[in-house]
């Protein structure tokens, strides 16, 4: 279904909102403010819905990274010795005035991105979530208290700030990604040097706007910067640069292997690495049907298919293959692909032609490996950037469109005979970030959550392998690249433990042999 209704916003007011009717610096200094205009690269935001530009971005240039990365180190001296809960409350106030211009945002998120207006919404909650939690985390960054061999000894662990965070985001969360990395980042006393993609600049500086705004009232300038370069050597100056202790990378694993190599070859330096998934969810014989197929449909085409964690394969048992296959055509049938800035569209457009054109390579290449397109698999012919989403049957786990994540709105139906053979086949990828069981035989989920059972980071019974509950790690395992972010301890990432011994009986391993 598409949908056509009236626009939901004024895009010329929302971006005079914010100050993006013009063309806007993509670089903000501690001490500087924005960057120049002029003499710049121009990097021209682009709307997926329509194809129109949008914005005009000055890029940041490789002068911008060294006064960045410089003032970053120096304000993090300050930041460091401010206390962590004070820390949190700074962050909290950033989450405050996102919510305080909820909607706007999430016209600007739908303009960058062609998110539906729901879902953008959706992203700028759980970055207000993420603000919450971190605040909280802030008060609550303990360290244990040991028994020490010694006597009259105290002796204890406690995390300390690293220094200076760099954050290099991709575009299909271009809010989320940066709250959960540098919110974390913030409270637990490091600078941040915020590095997103070229094809979403307009929600980094709009988010950027506000934090600014934030760091006046609680005299925490230069705490979070912005980097918006369009040449990519920049990015690999902000990997390599020695001063920054930990890079956090958002993206393919091929760029995640880099920057793994980069930052390793120092050793001290620290990368978090959450690259691309190719999450399977299986399907057995026990399984709610209907709950299966709308949560496989939410978890294929949410996002058209561009979250890491979307369903890229469906592991059905044969019993009930056909019948699933059926009820996920009904659901897809029910999913309004239009303009997000249409009130009634579930789904909007592909990010650019790239991700256009490796969505009609997907489908050739597996229907020449043997498989069939049994629902979608077109291009719309409208303006934008649309295509239907897709189910293709008869994929072997050997096909590269069950070994590969394809970033579009594509899922693959593997069958399997014995509950062994599905986990075989969900684990004989060389991702590991989501995964998925629907089932109501107690045997079969333990199983599926046992040792021997999923090998991803996170695991969903009887819902869809997407969506993240801010209270929970997230990242994965194998070409994921291991990296946690958000929830529980994943704190932890982004401070320096430290173990303290503190002698306060004064006497002292030799007091028998040295007399003074």
């Amino acid at each position: 279904m598409t949908a056509t209704a009236a626009p939901l916003f004024d895009t010329t007011a929302v971006l005079a909102r914010f100050d993006l009717d013009g063309v806007h610096s993509g670089t903000y200094v501690d001490g500087e403010g924005w960057g120049p205009i002029e003499g710049r690269d121009v990097i021209e935001a682009l709307c997926p819905a329509d194809g129109e530009i949008v914005g005009h971005v000055a890029a940041s240039t490789a002068d911008d990274l060294e006064r960045i990365t410089a003032a970053a180190v120096e304000t993090q001296k300050k930041w460091q010795m401010v206390p962590a809960p004070r820390r949190g409350q700074f962050v909290r106030r950033i989450g405050q005035l996102i919510e305080e211009n909820l909607d706007a945002l999430a016209a600007i998120v739908c303009l960058d991105t062609g998110k539906s207006t729901m879902e953008a919404k959706s992203e700028l909650r759980e970055s207000i979530d993420m603000s919450t939690l971190a605040a909280g985390q802030a008060r609550m960054m303990y360290g244990y208290t040991q028994q020490s061999q010694r006597v009259e000894h105290r002796m204890y662990d406690q995390y300390l700030p690293l220094g200076v965070v760099g954050i290099i985001s991709a575009y299909n969360f271009p809010a989320n990604v940066w709250a959960q990395n540098g919110f974390l980042a913030a409270i637990a006393g490091n600078t941040v040097i915020w590095k997103p993609s070229p094809k979403v600049p307009l929600t980094a500086i709009a988010l950027t706007q506000l934090v600014n705004q934030a760091a006046r009232e609680f005299d925490a300038e230069g705490v979070f910067s912005l980097l918006i370069p369009a040449d990519e050597t920049i990015s690999e100056q902000l990997v390599a640069d020695t001063r920054v202790a930990l890079v956090s990378f958002t993206g393919s694993t091929g760029v995640g292997r880099r920057v793994a190599s980069v930052v390793g070859s120092t050793l001290g330096r620290r990368y978090q690495l959450e690259c691309s998934g190719n999450n399977g969810c299986i399907v057995d014989e026990t399984a709610d049907l209907a709950q299966a197929a709308k949560a496989i449909a939410f978890g294929a085409v949410g996002t058209t298919g561009q979250r890491c964690t979307s369903t890229r394969r469906v592991i059905a048992h044969t019993s009930i293959v056909d019948e699933l296959v059926e009820l996920m055509a009904r659901a897809f049938d029910q999913v309004t692909i239009g303009d997000p800035r249409d009130p009634d569209t579930l789904v909007g457009p592909l990010i650019d032609e790239k991700a256009v054109h490796d969505y009609v390579t997907v489908l050739n290449e597996a229907k020449a490996d043997g498989a069939t397109v049994v629902y979608g698999g077109n291009v719309l012919d409208r303006p934008g950037l649309y295509v239907e989403p897709a189910i293709v049957t008869g994929v072997q786990p050997d096909f590269a469109i069950a070994q590969e994540e394809t970033f579009v709105p594509i899922v693959s139906v593997l069958t399997y005979d014995t509950l062994d053979e599905a986990i075989e086949i969900h684990n004989g990828v060389a991702q590991g970030l989501a995964s998925g069981m629907h089932s109501t035989n107690l045997h079969n989920i333990e199983t599926f959550l046992s040792a021997r059972g999923s090998d991803c980071g996170i695991v969903r019974i009887n819902m869809g392998t997407t969506g993240a509950d801010v209270g929970a790690a997230f990242g994965g395992e194998k070409e994921t690249g291991g990296g946690r972010t958000a929830g529980s301890d994943a704190w932890k990432t982004f401070a320096r433990r430290q173990s303290v011994c503190v002698n306060f009986g004064g006497g002292t391993a030799w007091d028998t042999r040295i007399s003074l």
